[in-house]
């Protein structure tokens, strides 16, 4: 099968959140939401596939110098070069490409001095409008090309040590049929209903009382800024709600934001959290720490000491460290318990991490490996979708999701792809007495059965001529002075 890219087409949509949504050292308050579209020739038929995500500023990158407006204006530039430099490739299958790209993307981002987690967002975007424009071509869904080897994926070419096997060895025998939504709780977002200074009318809840009761919520992501007392004093104020109105058998991630200089403080913290007598019986539900340590120290060699010095740590693993082929294995290798799946970080690699997880924990049955599913904000009709797929096809049951829960479902989008979704996806997506699709979360569980049939995810065409060109969007936000978001 000879594959080419003959075309791109990058398009926007301005979002404004129905909330902000603080994490790490920026507040998201307005945000671009981005639409890749490629066409392919395979073997003399054309067939197409569309990628999307947010532009979330100080994500990729942590700078607190750089404004906000100029990291978005980065990764238009990183993806607009992706999408430039795919159109001259052509393979026998879609890793063959992908390979390509990102060699060529990682060199570009090497001589402009990009770090390479955002260099390869350029990547991911084109890797996943190949990968739906293939399943559109074949009529196959994400799971069934990643078990059958058609998309190509050689694990070996990722991680050397899986060499010579298949992903299939690794995967589950199906994919999963729900995924437990893991709810993010920012570090602006009111606890309590008698928190909320101001009421959002779009009849969505709003505190995180609301939201469990809402939809039934019983795993959560608590977000802290690695300021111990105001964590603690966090940390209480929503261990009590959770343990009020959640079911008994609730658990929660910890997110550390990259704020804590060395592993030695996080201990510090995480020994006086588990010093109070109303947090010790909460952490028993933990689940795992992600990224304590800001990228730039966390896989340096002298946390192996720290690791081997605290054998009775919980588990934590690498998120914004995991920028480049062989982050996984460098962080396990320091004594990290595995890493995370996002859509952004790329789907090949993210499959490859699943299955040296596997591996690993095959190998070593009295260490304790993992993967979680987290999330970028992602919101239908295409980024959310996409990502679920990959979570079920990889096993991942305990998924964050916070996109439903910062932006008004897909109120935003034209009334075609609010009946497209609602008509392609009703265990998906329910209307709103407002008339537009939110997410069905259900006992706290998403149904995942007409994402696993579709071909990854989406399942139907979108047209993209009712959002902005890039230079369109760029001439209507230069008029509008408000900046996305606002820093800590």
């Amino acid at each position: 099968m000879k594959i080419s890219i003959r075309k791109t087409e990058l398009r926007v949509l301005e979002i404004n959140t129905r909330l902000p949504f603080k994490y790490g050292i920026a507040t998201m308050t307005r945000v671009p939401h981005l639409f890749l579209k490629l066409e392919l020739d395979i073997s003399g038929k054309s067939s197409s596939g569309i990628a999307a995500d947010f532009l979330p500023p100080k994500w990729f990158t942590k700078i607190p110098e750089k404004s906000l407006d100029a990291e978005v204006e980065e990764m238009l530039a990183v993806i607009s070069h992706a999408a430039d430099t795919a159109q001259s490739l052509s393979g026998q299958n879609a890793f063959e490409i992908w390979q390509q790209l990102h060699r060529a993307q990682g060199r570009w981002g090497a001589e402009q001095k990009l770090p390479p987690l955002l260099a390869h967002f350029g990547t991911s975007m084109v890797e996943r409008a190949l990968i739906e424009a293939l399943a559109r071509h074949s009529g196959k869904s994400f799971f069934q090309m990643i078990r059958d080897g058609s998309l190509g994926l050689a694990l070996g070419e990722i991680h050397p040590e899986l060499m010579r096997r298949q992903a299939d060895e690794f995967l589950p025998s199906q994919p999963l049929p729900h995924v437990v939504a893991r709810h993010t709780i920012g570090l602006a977002d009111p606890l309590s209903a008698q928190e909320i200074s101001e009421r959002v009318n779009d009849g969505l809840p709003q505190s995180l009382d609301e939201c469990i009761r809402t939809y039934g919520l019983r795993h959560f992501k608590i977000k802290i800024q690695g300021k111990p007392e105001a964590d603690l004093d966090r940390l209480n104020a929503a261990a009590k709600i959770i343990q009020q109105f959640a079911p008994a058998d609730f658990a929660f991630s910890l997110d550390a934001n990259e704020q804590f200089h060395s592993l030695d403080e996080f201990r510090e913290f995480w020994r006086r959290a588990l010093d109070q007598a109303a947090l010790k019986p909460f952490f028993r539900h933990l689940l795992f720490v992600e990224q304590p340590l800001h990228r730039d120290a966390a896989l340096a060699p002298n946390v192996a000491q720290s690791f081997a010095g605290w054998p009775d740590r919980p588990p934590i693993i690498i998120d914004e460290s995991d920028a480049e082929l062989d982050s996984l294995p460098v962080a396990l290798h320091l004594g990290y318990a595995g890493t995370s799946h996002k859509n952004c970080k790329g789907i090949f690699k993210g499959v490859a991490n699943r299955c040296l997880i596997a591996a690993r924990q095959h190998a070593e049955k009295s260490r304790k490996f993992l993967m979680s599913g987290e999330d970028l904000c992602n919101i239908g009709p295409v980024a959310l979708l996409q990502d679920l797929a990959a979570m079920g096809a990889l096993g991942i049951s305990s998924v964050e999701r916070n996109g439903h829960h910062y932006c008004r479902g897909l109120s935003y989008f034209p009334a075609r792809v609010q009946e497209q979704i609602l008509a392609h996806h009703p265990d998906l997506y329910q209307k709103t007495a407002a008339g537009w699709p939110s997410l069905k979360i259900e006992q706290g569980a998403i149904a995942m059965g007409s994402i696993n049939h579709a071909p990854f995810g989406v399942g139907f065409p979108i047209d993209l001529g009712s959002f902005s060109t890039i230079d369109q969007w760029r001439r209507r936000t230069s008029d509008d002075d408000r900046p996305h978001g606002r820093e800590r």
